[in-house]
């Protein structure tokens, strides 16, 4: 069973998380299957630019706790986003939670529909956002990245379009994305590539300085008792034993 759906239409290439069984959570299998996606957009000539959306009303819940990704392949999927020679356009309808809001920073645009939703809800199962923050930190807003990460509140498409989570979110994502994509459409794709590259290129550079020791504090936080209990709290729909 294929986890990635795919359309083409006028030079644009939708990819779809498509396992609504865990709510497009972050799987080794899923994070496999999109990089091997993108790999094949990178080298089809008839892609100007790559949509990423879901089906379902959840983008992405995060890490798949029963299956989750190496951290490793997790940054080389964020990276891969990142370094692609085509834009990549998120396009979110429904929740996105911890892990799906590092694909939504590692997008070069991200829209969304007013009934979206978005948390890091890391903190409360005893870890951090720790590899999602190669591409967050360097493209949101940092005082309110601080009260996000550390509360895991929910904020609604507005208010993450003014912290920088987001592009632009609307009543109608399709009427918000359409300008986008006919945008992209008329660009050259030198030009598009060269572009990008100057924009991804402090993005990067929190990759190359950072990656190694992000990914062992992700592994590290992973194994600890806390997050243990708190993966198991979460598991059984239950406050974990911290919570006051």
């Amino acid at each position: 069973m294929t986890l990635i759906g795919r359309t083409h239409a006028r030079g644009v290439e939708t990819l779809s998380l498509d396992s609504p069984a865990n709510r497009n959570a972050l799987s080794a299998a899923l994070v496999g299957e999109l990089a091997d996606a993108l790999t094949d957009c990178a080298k089809d000539s008839d892609v100007r630019a790559i949509v990423l959306t879901h089906t379902g009303n959840t983008f992405c819940a995060g890490a798949d706790l029963r299956d989750p990704p190496h951290p490793d392949a997790l940054v080389a999927l964020l990276r891969q986003i990142v370094e692609l020679p085509r834009p990549v356009v998120a396009r979110v309808t429904g929740h996105v939670r911890a892990g799906g809001l590092g694909l939504l920073a590692a997008c070069d645009i991200a829209v969304a529909s007013a009934e979206a939703t978005f948390a890091f809800t890391e903190v409360r199962i005893g870890v951090a956002p720790a590899v999602i923050s190669l591409p967050l930190l360097p493209r949101t807003d940092p005082r309110a990245l601080a009260r996000y990460y550390l509360t895991g509140e929910r904020l609604d498409a507005a208010k993450a379009a003014r912290i920088g989570l987001l592009t632009a979110a609307g009543d109608d994502v399709d009427a918000v994305l359409a300008p986008v994509l006919d945008g992209l459409r008329r660009a050259a794709p030198q030009g598009l590539a060269e572009t990008k590259a100057l924009l991804t290129a402090k993005v990067l550079e929190a990759f190359d300085r950072d990656a190694d020791r992000l990914t062992a504090l992700s592994a590290r936080l992973f194994a600890s008792p806390q997050a243990r209990e708190g993966m198991t709290a979460f598991l059984e729909r239950r406050d974990p034993t911290w919570v006051l």
